[in-house]
Formats: C-alpha cells, sequence, structure tokens
C-alpha cells in the first residue's frame, strides 16, 4: 500500500466529512428519537455514504470523459470548490455546499427519516466528497495506489460510522469548544490538500507556471 496517497487520500476525506462538524447536526436532526431510533438513523446514513462512494469510485471518471472533462480541469474546479468548504469550517460557518441553504434546512428539519436526506446527501456525500473520490481515483496508477484509496475510503466510513452509533454518549462528553477546535483544525488541513489540488492542476494546463 503506498502510505502516502492513503494519509493524503485520507486527510482530505475525513476533513471533508469532519465527524466533528457532523455530530451536532446528527444530534439535532435526531433530538427527541429512541436510541434505537438514532441508531436506525445513523445505519441508513453510513449505507448511503458507502453505497454512493462506491459508485461515484467506479463511474467518476466515465462520467468526465462523457462530458469531454479532463481530470486537471475537474481538480482545478474540485481544488477551488474544496477550498471553499475549508474557509467555512475555520471561520465556523455551515457550508451551504454540504449541509443545504437556510430553505433546504427548514424542510429538513420535517424529514421522517434524515438518514438518506439530508444526512448521507449532501452532508456526508456532497459535492467536496465526490469530488475528492474522483480527483484521487484519477491519480491512483498501480495496485498499491488502489489498496490506498480502498483503505482510506473504508477508514473514514469507519470513523463515520462510530461518530454517529456513538453520538449521544460523545455529544456529552464533547463540549462546543472543543467541536469548534476540531473544525477550525481539519479546516485547515483542508485549505492546504485544495491549494495542492489547485496548484498540481494549474502546473499541467498551464505549462509556464511550473
Amino acid at each position: 500500500m503506498d502510505q502516502a496517497f492513503f494519509l493524503k487520500m485520507f486527510a482530505a476525506l475525513i476533513a471533508i466529512v469532519s465527524p466533528p462538524a457532523n455530530l451536532p447536526v446528527f444530534l439535532s436532526l435526531t433530538a427527541g428519537r429512541t436510541p434505537a431510533e438514532q441508531r436506525s438513523v445513523a445505519i441508513t446514513a453510513i449505507a448511503g455514504l458507502t453505497i454512493g462512494a462506491v459508485v461515484v469510485s467506479f463511474t467518476g471518471e466515465a462520467i468526465l470523459t462523457l462530458f469531454g472533462i479532463s481530470l486537471d480541469a475537474f481538480r482545478l474546479a474540485g481544488g477551488f470548490l474544496i477550498l471553499l468548504i475549508a474557509i467555512n469550517l475555520v471561520s465556523g460557518e455551515q457550508s451551504n455546499v454540504h449541509h443545504g441553504t437556510d430553505e433546504e434546512r427548514r424542510r429538513q428539519a420535517f424529514a421522517g427519516n434524515p438518514g438518506i436526506y439530508p444526512l448521507a446527501v449532501p452532508m456526508l456525500l456532497g459535492p467536496g466528497t465526490i469530488t475528492t473520490l474522483i480527483i484521487f481515483r484519477g491519480e491512483a496508477v498501480d495496485r498499491a495506489d488502489d489498496i490506498a484509496y480502498a483503505a482510506a475510503l473504508g477508514l473514514t466510513i469507519a470513523l463515520m460510522a462510530a461518530t454517529l452509533l456513538a453520538a449521544p454518549l460523545l455529544g456529552r462528553m464533547m463540549g462546543e469548544t472543543a467541536t469548534s477546535i476540531m473544525s477550525r483544525i481539519m479546516g485547515m488541513l483542508l485549505a492546504a490538500i485544495a491549494m495542492e489540488m489547485m496548484v498540481a492542476s494549474l502546473k499541467v494546463l498551464l505549462p509556464g507556471l511550473a
């Protein structure tokens, strides 16, 4: 397994999915539900994330090819999108890209089972996550990279599952201060990864910059 590839992809995914940032969202969406109902919502969300991530991983590049979009052009646009998400994390704001607009959030409050919408999509499997999966899938060039890709995705899903299933306990243990600090740290990490994506794509699209 390519450890450098694994660490970079895992860092990008875990920063975007951001368990600390989504923990209070999950608790607010499941407030008033029984522990069994909360577990049901968590399992639904993780199942949706897993299925969606696998589909994107296998079809993302084909979709780009269908529309005649190069991976480097997509990496540049995706890097900019991920940078916007990182800025929201650093500033302590919810990103409309992943959490929806104010109107969408008002509709979410009336959702019967929020496991698929809005938890799985767009909060966990939003544009930033999809972009990251497609970009790293395109950068995987051998079996070692493929193993690292699968390991990074699997570990991210496992950590998110553990967070959601243990949400009531974690919510009591973690205060707002700890959540805010972790979100900002992940935002800085995500911003650095986004800039690296943009610079790498610009060097290919504009060779004179290299």
